[in-house]
């Protein structure tokens, strides 16, 4: 029963809006260094990760909630 609640909770559309993000910001930090601009493009890909680790770091809270939650701590 919890497996399939396991798998119930899991939510793909994560993985794409990481995948979307890193995209965007590999562009982005492409045509910055392109056009010169080297220090726009580092806080560019800087602000990629900080979103990207907000969100998995959310997703880590949650893990250890229901970790918490299953063995009754």
């Amino acid at each position: 029963m919890f497996r399939e609640e396991w798998y119930k909770n899991m939510d793909i559309n994560l993985l794409f809006k990481i995948a979307a993000i890193g995209i965007l910001v590999a562009v982005l930090h492409q045509v910055l260094v392109r056009a010169g601009r080297e220090d726009q493009a580092m806080m560019t890909t800087l602000a990629g990760l900080v979103i990207v680790l907000t969100m998995v770091i959310k997703e880590i809270s949650e893990l250890f909630d229901t970790v918490r939650t299953i063995f009754g701590l």
